[in-house]
């Protein structure tokens, strides 16, 4: 008997980005649908539009009226309006927010009513989705606030690194009064059990970044690593987890002290991703650690300067896929280890 596939939503982001071109190029591979029911929340016309835009011969997509009427081994694709979209490729319209957010919401909604196993989400425009519904800095918060989680973290994730943010999207000038023991203290905790839960790792061994320059040398550069951040890594090492730090960002990625560890978590949005990205750019993937569902995106963004232009590569987007298969699979077998 087959196992039960896995139920994977994909919201499709700001259409005048590259959010669709991704999906279609990597629904293109049929070998997914031995992986995964991938169901898009767009609009057939959309789709149809985009696969002759790209002359993807090997796409294809079953419009089903739910997700309650999903079909195996089939492409299947829920209309979430009915209007014409008209694209403007590079440039976000309100028009390209209001389908993001419909798709979003739509999606969101068949997850937590348990029709979905798991979403990959495409680039918004954090600008233009903004509305009634959603008024968050980016997919994460909002995310959070869906799920009712009481906290979440942003992890990047590819074959050899992954990277956490205590901070999320905020200015960079509100850091430092953001940061508590406490605040580094959930953060880790969420961090550590989905290292655990979500990727297999029963110890997982986690790397902290200082928020100063050379993590404060000794408080001559600033106190957050002797007054917040070394005070939270004492207190999970004292309960025997393995967390080390704090670490010079500059010289700890330099020194590629990264692959000693399982996970790095950094202090602030750029302090992490900026690596991350510069090592991981085409394989990287989101994760949204400590939701009680599963969600994944591609590392990057909407892209404008190449909508379009068939030049989007959608390695990433293809990466977030199958994390989130692996994470869901994950989590199953945590909860029944003998099935």
């Amino acid at each position: 008997m087959e196992k039960q596939k896995i139920r994977l939503g994909i919201s499709i982001g700001d259409t005048n980005g590259i959010g669709p071109e991704i999906i279609v190029k990597t629904l293109s591979d049929q070998r997914i649908l031995n992986y995964c029911i991938p169901v898009i929340y767009g609009s057939a016309a959309l789709f149809s539009s985009i696969k002759k835009s790209l002359q993807a011969e090997h796409f294809h997509f079953l419009q089903v009226d739910s997700a309650d009427a999903l079909v195996n081994r089939k492409v299947n694709l829920i209309n979430c309006w009915q209007e014409e979209l008209v694209l403007e490729p590079g440039k976000p319209t309100p028009e390209s927010g209001k389908a993001s957010l419909q798709s979003l919401m739509a999606a969101c909604q068949d997850l937590k009513a348990g029709k979905l196993d798991g979403l990959v989400t495409a680039p918004i425009n954090k600008d233009n989705i903004q509305a009634e519904e959603f008024r968050f800095p980016g997919h994460t918060e909002f995310l959070t606030s869906y799920f009712d989680a009481a906290e979440s973290l942003m992890l990047l994730v590819s074959d050899d690194l992954r990277v956490a943010t205590v901070t999320g999207h905020m200015p960079i000038n509100e850091v430092s009064g953001k940061l508590s023991v406490e605040l580094l203290l959930r953060k880790l905790t969420i961090l550590l059990e989905s290292l655990r839960l979500d990727f297999g790792i029963q110890k997982p061994r986690v790397a902290v970044l200082g928020l100063n320059p050379h993590a404060g040398e000794n408080g001559l550069l600033g106190s957050e690593e002797t007054d917040i951040i070394r005070p939270a890594i004492i207190q999970l090492k004292d309960r025997g987890h393995l967390v080390f730090g704090p670490y010079p960002a500059d010289g700890f990625f330099g020194m590629r002290q990264f692959k000693k560890v399982d996970a790095v978590l950094s202090m602030y949005h750029d302090q992490g991703l900026i690596p991350f990205k510069t090592l991981a750019f085409e394989n990287g993937v989101n994760y949204t650690a400590g939701l009680p569902i599963v969600r994944t995106s591609p590392d990057h963004g909407t892209a404008y300067d190449i909508a379009g232009k068939r030049l989007a590569d959608e390695t990433s987007f293809r990466e977030a896929l199958f994390a989130a298969c692996d994470i869901i699979r994950k989590r199953k077998e945590a909860e029944n280890p003998t099935a």
